[in-house]
């Protein structure tokens, strides 16, 4: 593999990890166009850890703030910390908003991480066996998914404005739905599961977390922050995974393009994932389908 090579297929892992179009599958069909049949996967999980570099750096403040309520939490003589009042106007952090939010969420991230772990275990074998037509398969599942998944969430905000604008509607509906109750742990199970499905080649990981987090009645804008919080101890297992073909790598790539290709892939990651964020609390998803359904179409057709 060229250094050009590498910093093409970062490049496209850091673009297509976050936006959600499935980094996998694009760098399953940029290998195919290259011609690099033989390219270790951990190569991939590597350009993966670049991109989870760019998820930590994002999401720090964030990050610190779980760490801090998890060791309030194991220490019992500390306090809890009394959030300030938060404005009638002002939108919940659903997450890390209070304690009880953030502990509440440290425990959606480890049940959705331990459901995911199961399902990685077994398309981890699967995967270096599957076709390139299961890829472009899997684009067409993507689309469908974030067209369902949107249409989901507007029939459910629908709801939500018609609860509040009507005492005599399902109250109980409405605050299903709310963003001040935190994730809980059946939600977490199936964010996790989708998660999971989302290793499948051509299945956007960040899109079908997303869409999952969705269809169990987390708001938009926590549904894609949990989506790329959940993705950490997701990617890490994925490499512990496949570490001991870390030797395989240096030998079959280089050092050289390697590095290029991770750094590649930590730059462009930042940007895209700046994008989708904007893009999720706009609630405009479902226009990566116009992209994913014709990507395809094509590459049935020519592959």
């Amino acid at each position: 593999m060229s250094v050009f090579q590498s910093i093409i297929l970062g490049v496209l892992q850091g673009i297509a990890e976050f936006l959600p179009i499935s980094s996998s599958g694009h760098l399953a069909v940029a290998q195919k166009l290259f011609g690099l049949e033989e390219v270790p996967l951990l190569f991939d999980v590597m350009l993966h850890l670049a991109t989870l570099a760019a998820v930590i750096l994002y999401f720090r403040k964030k990050i610190v703030r779980l760490v801090v309520i998890l060791f309030r939490w194991i220490v019992p003589n500390k306090k809890e910390e009394v959030s300030p009042a938060t404005p009638p106007d002002a939108e919940i952090d659903m997450l890390t908003g209070t304690d009880a939010l953030g502990r509440k969420t440290i425990l959606a991230l480890i049940f959705a991480t331990i459901v995911t772990g199961i399902i990685g275990v077994f398309t981890s074998k699967l995967i270096p066996d599957l076709p390139i037509q299961v890829t472009c398969v899997g684009f067409l599942c993507t689309a469908a998914l974030l067209i369902f998944s949107s249409l989901w969430e507007k029939r459910h905000e629908k709801i939500l404005r018609q609860a509040q604008n009507d005492t005599s509607a399902d109250t109980r509906h409405a605050e299903f739905i709310s963003v001040s109750h935190g994730i809980s742990i059946l939600q977490s199970l199936f964010i996790g599961f989708m998660q999971g499905v989302g290793t499948l080649p051509g299945i956007s990981r960040s899109g079908s977390t997303i869409a999952g987090a969705q269809l169990a009645g987390v708001n938009r804008a926590a549904a894609g922050e949990f989506s790329f919080l959940v993705s950490i101890p997701a990617i890490l297992g994925a490499f512990i995974l496949e570490a001991k073909d870390l030797g395989e790598v240096g030998s079959q790539i280089g050092a050289l393009p390697v590095a290029c290709g991770c750094l590649a892939a930590f730059a462009w990651g930042y940007l895209s994932l700046s994008l989708l964020m904007k893009l999720i609390r706009r609630g405009k998803l479902e226009w990566f389908a116009c992209y994913l359904i014709p990507l395809g179409i094509c590459g049935l057709i020519f592959f």
